[in-house]
């Protein structure tokens, strides 16, 4: 019998931990009755999994940065699973979803539609480089497994590698490659050949770095293809999102010129971290980079509809003979849909600008904050998204950062805990400057809490 893990201990994780006794205490002075009924059937009848059931609270309603609880209360909402740049329930994408159901609610897999041939100029037409072949899936998760696939056609090679702390999502080809213990421990046998290095992080090194540009882990990298000999990709997040890491200077070019020197396909995965979240359309342009293949969803179907999508070089184009995702909803008229009007609002809307003003001003607030509060270890953010991380002594502050989430919680604000001691804030694009300034200031008072 596997012992019971002892949840009092910190764990550094992807997010917040379900059963922790902090998330008991809350849900006991916070919760009334009519919820707590709901929540005990919820518990009933859904599989208990880490991160999700049992669920934290019940949802009644939710509009633009604001979510709204059974009791009435509205909660900034500075999670949202990375769906939520157009704002929760959007109303040109809302709009464009009721238009789609009275025309063409369904797309069976051997028909296109306009929609979908629309989404998929609008989105290579934004892409860098050569990126002009596309194909949907309903999830991120099914949309990486379709680039592993591709992989491994193209190059008749089926070794990937791929870096430790990642996340590429919950099945068992995505966790192969992914790095978070959580998602791969105790599963038993994962997919062969799924090779690890070290993270690029800026400011520092897991691999014996000894220089900002981290030589020690391009120099790692290059052994390993070296050496193998057989390797078909590299997947990698062009920053760590559940940590907000960005990579050190030039490393995302030198990699791309190893991958082409050795014939391998560089896959980026920006499911959660594409779309406008970081000022650009996608996040690779920051870098100057154009991967063999591009993943993206999460915000795609506008924080309503399950869309992601897999952009590929055309020369890629090689397995017209073989199904690469051959998903039901492949074509989605009504998730095509709103993709489209989730890249308007983006475009046309001003959310890029919002992203990159507003964001550099909320990094700015932040770094004041850590001034005034020694727990601060380091800000980070790349647009409209933020990390904070935390330690105490030189060590994270894991006990630290649940007990601010908490309080956070209490005071109207939702957001998620990264790598057990960083406060990860993914707000909207839509939210203004007195909102942000008003969620960091709730954040500051659980800082002050702790004292």
């Amino acid at each position: 019998m596997r012992k019971k893990k002892n949840l009092n201990e910190p764990i550094d994780t992807e997010g917040d931990i379900n059963l922790s006794p902090r998330r008991l205490e809350w849900s006991k002075n916070n919760i009334d009755k009519n919820s707590q009924k709901l929540l005990s059937e919820d518990s009933k009848y859904f599989l208990h999994q880490s991160l999700s059931t049992p669920c934290l609270n019940v949802l009644g309603a939710s509009d633009g940065i604001y979510l709204e609880d059974l009791q009435g209360r509205k909660i900034m909402d500075f999670h949202g699973n990375s769906v939520h740049q157009v704002g929760h329930g959007n109303k040109r994408v809302i709009a464009a979803i009721k238009e789609q159901l009275d025309i063409l609610p369904f797309c069976p897999r051997r028909y296109t539609n306009k929609v979908a041939i629309e989404l998929a100029e609008r989105l290579t037409s934004l892409a860098p480089g050569n990126l002009n072949k596309v194909l949907f899936a309903p999830g991120g998760t099914n949309a990486i497994g379709m680039a592993l696939k591709l992989a491994r056609y193209a190059t008749g090679r089926h070794k990937t590698i791929s870096m430790w702390d990642s996340f590429h999502g919950a099945s068992l080809d995505a966790i192969s490659i992914g790095g978070e213990k959580l998602f791969r421990k105790d599963v038993g046998p994962l997919m062969p050949g799924t090779e690890h290095i070290p993270p690029p992080t800026r400011g520092k090194c897991h691999f014996n770095c000894s220089d900002e540009n981290h030589d020690g882990c391009i120099n790692y990298l290059e052994y390993v293809i070296e050496m193998e000999g057989d390797i078909g990709a590299v997947v990698a997040e062009p920053m760590r999102w559940t940590t907000v890491e960005l990579p050190p200077p030039n490393y995302w070019k030198r990699v791309r010129d190893i991958c082409t020197k050795n014939d391998v396909l560089l896959i980026f995965d920006e499911i959660p971290s594409a779309l406008g979240r970081t000022g650009k359309m996608y996040v690779c342009e920051h870098f100057d980079v154009e991967p063999d293949m591009l993943v993206i969803g999460k915000g795609l179907g506008g924080g309503v509809f399950p869309m992601a999508a897999l952009l590929a070089n055309d020369a890629l184009n090689v397995v017209e003979d073989k199904a690469l995702g051959h998903y039901t909803h492949e074509k989605s008229s009504v998730g095509c849909a709103a993709a489209l009007a989730t890249i308007d609002c983006l475009m046309e809307d001003g959310l890029l600008d919002n992203a990159v003003t507003l964001g550099n001003s909320g990094l700015q607030q932040l770094e004041a904050l850590k001034l005034k509060h020694p727990i601060i270890h380091e800000v980070r953010g790349l647009g409209l998204f933020y990390g904070i991380d935390l330690r105490v002594d030189g060590k994270p502050a894991s006990n630290e950062a649940d007990s601010i989430l908490y309080h956070s919680l209490s005071n109207g604000l939702s957001y998620k805990v990264g790598g057990g001691s960083i406060l990860t804030l993914c707000p909207p694009l839509t939210i203004n400057n007195d909102e942000l300034t008003q969620a960091f200031n709730i954040i500051e008072n659980g800082i002050n809490s702790l004292n």
